[in-house]
């Protein structure tokens, strides 16, 4: 499989992910707690972990650096899918929403939607590159490599 394929394969199962868990705490009325933000992470780390061990497996690939620029763009093209998401959520289906993330710790004052975006750009790359270097972590020895397929 092309690793262009692997990457928007996995941004895309990340991004539906953070949607699906973002529209179900909204569902149940959790969606104004800022804490649950917090499993946005474990989605990212979940969709590099696929993309590496596809990229392991399918591919064979054991190339460290390579492995690792997948896992990174997969999670930056997810983080911005996820970003998209919310613009069009503020914007067309609950504007008021802009006020629930200004209340939030993570981002706290009294933000515009461009500057919410920027934040959440910031955060996203973080969490992409830190994210990527930890799953990278379990697949850096060939042995491992052998043992993941």
């Amino acid at each position: 499989m092309s690793t262009d394929k692997i990457i928007i394969k996995n941004a895309l199962i990340t991004t539906f992910l953070i949607g699906g868990f973002f529209l179900l705490c909204n569902a149940i009325g959790l969606g104004e707690n800022p804490y649950l933000r917090f499993l946005n992470l474990a989605f990212v780390l979940i969709g590099i972990y696929l993309a590496i061990k596809e990229s392991v497996i399918k591919n064979n690939e054991t190339l460290y650096t390579t492995n690792l620029g997948i896992g990174i763009r997969t999670s930056v093209l997810a983080v911005a899918l996820s970003i998209i998401g919310v613009i069009i959520y503020i914007q067309f289906i609950n504007p008021s929403f802009i006020d629930v993330m200004n209340s939030s710790f993570l981002i706290g004052g009294n933000l515009s939607l461009a500057e919410i975006v920027i934040t959440l750009v910031i955060e996203g790359m973080a969490s992409s590159f830190i994210g990527s270097f930890i799953i990278m972590q379990f697949y850096k020895k060939p042995e491992k490599l052998k043992t993941a397929k």
